[in-house]
Order: C-alpha cells, then structure tokens, then sequence
C-alpha cells in the first residue's frame, strides 16, 4: 500500500472522530442541556483518547497523536459540559 493512500486514510479517520463530537457539543451548548449525555460512556470515550494520545507521543506517530488529541478536546468539552449542565430534576 502506498503511504499517501494511507496517509489519506488516515485523514479521513481523523476528520471523522473529530467532527464526530461537533454536533453533540453544539446541541448541548445551545440547550444548556446533557441529560441524553452517558457520564460513563464520555467518561470512558474521553480514557480511551487519552490513553491514544500517550500511545501517539510513545511511538512518535504524530498523526496518530494529533488526531487523537483533537478528538480528546471535543469529547472532553462534552464531558464538561455533562457535569457543568447536569440534571436538575
């Protein structure tokens, strides 16, 4: 396999798992609202991007790193967010 075909695989992985978040963090900023939101799912997506991340610097695969890091900012807002507009009820 060629290197730019999977560096463009790679890219697409990327934009995906990063643009992924973007609608949730939207939706809950906008209605101040996270009750659909699973704490322990968050909780364990967010681990999971982290431990990515520390794989990423350990190897030195910067766009492993990179991307990872990325998707661990928006799912980490989600989480914030999960906490700071939690359930009133």
């Amino acid at each position: 396999m060629s290197n730019t075909l999977a560096n463009l695989v790679g890219t697409a992985a990327a934009i995906c798992s990063i643009t992924s978040f973007a609608p949730q963090a939207i939706k809950i900023w906008k209605e101040r609202d996270a009750s659909a939101i699973s704490l322990r799912t968050y909780s364990l997506t967010v681990t999971c991007f982290m431990l990515w991340v520390i794989y990423g610097v350990m190897t030195e695969a910067w766009p492993v790193t990179v991307a990872n890091a990325c998707a661990l900012v928006m799912a980490s807002l989600v989480l914030v967010m999960k906490w700071r507009f939690r359930d009133t009820s």
